[in-house]
């Protein structure tokens, strides 16, 4: 590695070596080369007598064999990088030189490799993304009936259980789960369209035949593993559709952040954290502190992904006719980057919930410290179902919640509503003690748990049973 020069903290720090070396190079120009092949195939079985089988068999032979610095040094002298490999495959292939790239544009390899990368790559990340899930949802099974309060507006609301709300990070990402599953299903091959997506060239080569030229955008398509292609296209796929993928890895940064936000909030209120290991350094000042430095980069890492979505849709909006250029360099970027950081980002979310440390007891008195307000009404109801006035009792509750709300923000004292109630003869008749069950003010949330997970996470663990076998091991970041 040199350290003389920027190196991208996607690849040196966060993503995987596998997301890394889906939009490597040599996988890049590799893609490229096996589209030749698969043209000049499909070109030879559909009656082109200029391209031989021996031809198609030197192509095949040096698909991965790339002369990297050919082809830098002709896209130096040509300022056309597919032109540079066409001559960087020449040399390596002298037969088949002649007929490389025959009546293809440069958006015939560039395009299609894009698309088989999308296909790939979305592919590792439901996988990253099953794994999070499957753990997601094992945690709020174990805590599906643990109660803590609930917030709305980050104020102290109903109570919930730890797992019911483990359950709506989780369902977020099965949302994110099924949107992904559509784009799979739905990506098309841009195939054998032409310059300008007229197929002209083609329906030169194969002499006016209409139906050959059909034929050979099908069968180019069906080589590379895609049972469809774009009913129509310009010089490239409608950029729509890079969109739409961004859009996707979007809602997964989306759904992260969301989690991990809520994670650093819970680990603030000591309530909950995330793995911190035996020599890990919180802060190089506060020797005491334990940051939560996994969502912090997971969230970071999120909200750069995020970011990159607008430049895909603002680059679908300003593609002129059939194509302008100003898509490339931006495209170089925005891609692969975001399938980076995507990576990267649930690499993290499955190792944060593989350690995540609840702590029962802060988890409970917090949950009491604001119960008394909470069990008011219960109070009420059972005040009025032993004889009392019900306006009558409400006064008194008001004027003794008020008191002690009072108390716990003027005077930091402990919040005492209980022992005034107890007090107050109105409400003798009232068991205190059992009124402020907490699990009597969590609803259905255990339930609620037990039912997503059986009709929402089981089937999925069912469809993807071999890839969680896969990512059994615990996730080191």
């Amino acid at each position: 590695m040199s350290h003389d020069q920027y190196q991208n903290p996607l690849l040196t720090r966060y993503a995987s070596k596998e997301m890394s070396g889906l939009w490597s190079p040599q996988r890049i120009h590799s893609t490229w080369r096996r589209l030749w092949v698969a043209l000049a195939e499909a070109e030879h079985e559909l009656g082109l007598k200029q391209i031989t089988p021996l031809e198609i068999m030197e192509l095949a032979s040096a698909v991965d064999d790339i002369d990297f610095v050919a082809a830098n040094r002709y896209e130096r002298e040509l300022r056309h990088d597919v032109m540079a490999h066409v001559h960087a495959y020449g040399d390596r292939c002298p037969l088949a030189r002649g007929i490389i790239h025959l009546g293809a544009t440069s958006c015939y390899v560039t395009d299609n490799t894009d698309l088989i990368l999308f296909r790939e790559s979305l592919k590792l990340i439901r996988t990253r993304l099953v794994a999070a899930i499957d753990k997601l949802a094992a945690f709020a099974t174990e805590y599906r009936a643990l109660p803590c309060l609930g917030y709305t507006h980050l104020q102290p609301a109903q109570p919930t259980t730890v797992g019911k709300r483990a359950t709506l990070w989780c369902y977020d990402l099965v949302l994110d789960l099924e949107e992904l599953e559509h784009r799979l299903a739905t990506l098309r091959f841009r195939g054998a369209k032409g310059t300008t997506g007229t197929q002209a060239s083609f329906l030169q080569l194969f002499d006016g035949d209409h139906a050959k030229c059909e034929a050979l955008d099908r069968l180019v398509a069906k080589k590379m593993g895609f049972d469809d292609v774009f009913a129509v296209t310009g010089q490239t796929y409608t950029r729509k559709i890079d969109a739409q993928v961004l859009g996707v890895l979007s809602g997964v940064a989306q759904s992260a952040h969301k989690m991990g936000t809520d994670l650093r909030l819970l680990q603030n209120f000591k309530e909950i954290e995330e793995p911190f290991e035996d020599k890990q350094i919180g802060s190089s000042a506060m020797a005491y502190k334990r940051n939560p430095m996994r969502s912090e980069r997971m969230c970071g890492l999120a909200r750069f992904a995020m970011s990159l979505a607008d430049s895909g849709e603002q680059t679908a909006a300003v593609q002129w006719m059939e194509r302008t250029l100003d898509d490339s360099a931006n495209r170089r970027l925005t891609l692969p980057q975001t399938f980076l950081a995507i990576d990267a980002v649930l690499i993290l979310y499955r190792n944060i919930v593989d350690g995540l440390v609840v702590y029962p007891q802060v988890i409970a008195r917090r949950l009491q410290a604001e119960l008394p307000f909470m069990a008011t009404e219960n109070i009420l109801m059972a005040a009025v179902a032993a004889g009392g006035d019900r306006q009558d009792l409400h006064e008194r509750i008001r004027i003794h919640s008020q008191a002690a709300a009072r108390r716990v923000k003027e005077d930091g004292a402990d919040n005492d509503l209980l022992e005034r109630l107890s007090t107050d003869p109105a409400f003798s008749s009232v068991n205190l003690t059992r009124v402020l069950d907490a699990s009597q003010f969590v609803g259905r949330a255990p339930e609620q748990v037990d039912a997503f997970v059986k009709n929402i996470i089981d089937p999925i663990r069912r469809q993807h049973a071999d890839t969680l076998s896969r990512q059994a091991e615990q996730v080191r970041v």
